[in-house]
């Protein structure tokens, strides 16, 4: 790999809209990596631009940085990756938002009625809820955690 392959940190933040500091948190954390030139100054792969501005995407939809990390080490560090490498990184995060999406069209479209808690306030719960059964499968608003309220019938 040629020298001009790489990037120093200062033109990878300005290329990525991150802080310097932002960028060594993420080496740090294991995210990105870097070598040292004959001054001793960070250089990274052109390739770290995807890979933080995916660290940011993924950030703002709530994952954690652990999570991030075990996305990023499927992906080969002795080349840049290529479209079947961040592919397989999407089933994963697609999958994961999957889920999210209908976690909270579940929430947008229930939180009126009855959720399982267990406050029984309201008219509904007596119907979804009767004597509480919810809580048999653990504590919090069970029909929003995912567990079915029972059928009713008319």
């Amino acid at each position: 790999m040629k020298a001009r392959d790489r990037l120093p940190i200062g033109e990878l933040a300005r290329r990525t809209g991150l802080a310097v500091s932002a960028i060594r948190f993420y080496e740090a954390e294991g995210l990105i990596t870097s070598e040292r030139n004959a001054g001793g100054q960070r250089r990274f792969l052109r390739s770290d631009i995807r890979r933080l501005s995916f660290v940011q995407i993924a950030q703002r939809f709530g994952f954690t940085i652990e999570q991030i990390r075990e996305q990023l080490q499927s992906l080969p560090l002795e080349r840049t990756p290529n479209k079947a490498d961040w592919s397989k990184i999407s089933r994963g995060f697609r999958r994961e938002l999957d889920a999210r999406i209908e976690t909270l069209t579940r929430l947008r479209d229930d939180l009126d009625g009855c959720i399982g808690c267990g406050c029984l306030s309201l008219k509904k719960c007596k119907l979804y809820n009767p004597e509480d059964r919810a809580r048999r499968h653990g504590s919090g608003p069970r029909y929003l955690l995912g567990d079915d309220p029972p059928e009713i019938e008319d």
